[in-house]
């Protein structure tokens, strides 16, 4: 693993999809995710745990990704039993695709995803975490790094 970090061949899995997106839709994503903080600001502490909530049910890319690779790897093993050769290249092609973007974060369909408006778990995360502060869970100053995680994972 030491020397896939130092000849930099893969990005880090946090940043993949990120790196891997127009700047431009970056822009657009990070613009809307702070107009939905904006709505949240002044809201009570039960409107922000309906959002944190909320958040938690969004679809991330990797979701989105892996949900419609396994509709279409299906369809396509089907058409190999019935079509042959077409299904199977197909099947093979989409494999290859997922590969790419575990890999590189990038696959053909990423770039629609993300016009879409799709974010990241990174993007959802951190909307999630502002929602918490402006929400109080991280007044305690000298809590326990026990504590601390479970404010993080508190819902």
């Amino acid at each position: 693993m030491g020397f896939i970090k130092r000849m930099n061949i893969l990005p880090p899995t946090s940043q993949k999809v990120f790196l891997n997106t127009d700047p431009l839709v970056n822009a657009e994503i990070k613009k809307q995710t702070i107009k939905n903080l904006k709505v949240y600001k002044n809201c009570s502490e039960e409107e922000l745990t309906d959002r944190i909530w909320q958040l938690g049910q969004e679809w991330d890319t990797e979701r989105i990704l892996e949900a419609t690779a396994s509709a279409f790897l299906v369809v396509c093993s089907l058409l190999g039993v019935k079509i042959r050769r077409l299904g199977f290249i197909l099947t093979g092609a989409i494999g290859l695709f997922m590969l790419q973007h575990a890999l590189h974060g990038w696959c053909p369909p990423l770039p629609l995803v993300r016009k879409w408006g799709i974010r990241t778990a990174e993007e959802i995360t951190g909307e999630k975490m502002a929602i918490k502060m402006m929400r109080g869970d991280f007044k305690e100053r000298n809590a326990s790094v026990e504590d601390l995680l479970k404010m993080v994972e508190k819902q």
